[in-house]
């Protein structure tokens, strides 16, 4: 059954943020995907929605927020988070993210644990160094068209199957490539902005210094993953588990298995 999805703005230091929120229990704080947005996430918000209030933010530049002319760093991401919080009324909530989102979950549960209760960490990324950051970025460049101003251009699903695989769904479907191109529309010029807050934020300290439970989910697949025991070293209590057959955006192709993972976790 599709569940109605609620939706806001929320004034914040940097500026209005969108929110999409659906269902009722306890609230679920969930961060997506770089250059992607909120849009991304629907089907994650009504898996969980029968047994939590899941909200989901679009970053600052993302999706329906105001864009902003400063580089962002992943804490200025989950300050944003807490500030949707503070305009909802919530005190408390659980974090859940994949890839930017889970470095931004990671930053909510280290900064701010009077108001993370548990953390739900989805393909965690990982730079080794500053230079494989750099080629890292480099390397996704590449494959992300853009007009002769940088202004995004379309991608269909087999010129990503065919040239960026590792950060596609396993079966992408044409509902979920509109909404990838519309959110690069949507970021325009400022699509690196998420990728650079990434570049200088240090998961590996943020693991560290979370005290809270916390579920990491990593899809077999996940181009990422080969970091997972090194993540785990950093937050010994943390929960690993594996998703069968997952590699990238699995809070779009298997939410139903993510809120099965989380409600387990969580409840």
């Amino acid at each position: 059954m599709t569940l109605n999805i609620d939706r806001g703005l929320a004034k914040t230091f940097a500026g209005h943020i969108h929110w999409r929120a659906c269902g009722s229990g306890p609230v679920v704080m969930v961060s997506h995907i770089n250059q992607q947005s909120s849009a991304v996430m629907v089907e994650l918000l009504q898996a969980l929605a029968p047994n939590f209030r899941a909200i989901a933010i679009d970053y600052p530049s993302h999706g329906h927020s105001d864009h902003i002319d400063w580089q962002p760093g992943i804490e200025d991401y989950a300050r944003c988070v807490v500030e949707v919080m503070d305009a909802l009324k919530i005190e408390r909530a659980f974090a859940m993210g994949e890839a930017v989102g889970a470095a931004t979950s990671i930053a909510l549960g280290s900064r701010w644990p009077q108001r993370i209760d548990k953390a739900v960490l989805i393909n965690i990324p990982y730079f080794s160094d500053a230079d494989t950051a750099r080629n890292d970025i480099a390397d996704i460049a590449k494959v992300r068209p853009s007009d002769e101003s940088g202004f995004p251009a379309p991608r269909s699903i087999k010129f990503l199957l065919e040239n960026d695989p590792e950060h596609a769904p396993m079966q992408p479907t044409q509902s979920w490539m509109d909404r990838i191109n519309t959110a690069q529309l949507e970021i325009g010029r400022d699509r690196w902005q998420a990728m650079g807050a990434l570049a200088k934020f240090d998961p590996l300290a943020g693991l560290a210094a979370l005290k809270q439970p916390v579920l990491m989910l990593y899809g077999e697949n996940f181009i990422y993953g080969k970091h997972r025991a090194l993540m785990q070293a950093k937050c010994p209590h943390a929960k690993l588990e594996i998703v069968p057959g997952g590699r990238f955006c699995m809070s779009w192709e298997r939410a139903t298995d993510i809120a099965a993972h989380a409600r387990a976790f969580l409840l």
